[in-house]
């Protein structure tokens, strides 16, 4: 029963490191897809693929705020010494931004194409194809950080 409850701690607190973590990514994506085309004209579009840099540095500021708040509230530390931990974690974070870009791009140029209208905020293609990418990406995180990562 004790490991039950840990168990749902954990996934809980992970939800709420991962939403925090989205909400650093999401904010730092709207201010760079709005700031980054006016220094790069081709930010919007760079062979076809649509807000690059918006994307990799957005992510890397939601892998950085996600790193600590896993360590700090989520997981314990794990098997291995810290130095090896964050390199690990850095490396699923660069496969997990690979996989977030790609999904980003298959969202923003095939799924998401009209805004979504919520009364108080308007959700822009670019907004809701980074959110997708997101919710989808998260799932293979959690499970790769807690059995590879930390203690599993």
């Amino acid at each position: 029963m004790r490991d039950l409850l840990l168990r749902q701690k954990q996934v809980l607190f992970f939800i709420i490191a991962g939403g925090l973590s989205a909400i650093v990514e999401i904010g730092s994506f709207k201010f760079l897809s709005t700031s980054l085309p006016h220094l790069f004209p081709r930010e919007t579009d760079f062979y076809g693929i649509h807000y690059p840099l918006s994307n990799i540095f957005s992510t890397s500021c939601g892998i950085v705020t996600n790193y600590f708040l896993s360590i700090w509230f989520v997981f314990e530390r794990g098997k291995h010494s810290k130095r090896k931990e964050f390199a690990y974690f850095m490396v699923v974070s660069f496969i997990s931004t690979l996989l977030s870009l790609g999904f980003f791009q298959i969202f923003y140029s095939y799924v998401f194409k009209d805004n979504i209208d919520l009364v108080i905020y308007t959700l822009s293609p670019e907004i809701i194809s980074k959110i997708a990418a997101i919710l989808l990406v998260s799932v293979l995180n959690y499970s790769i950080k807690k059995k590879i990562i930390f203690n599993g």
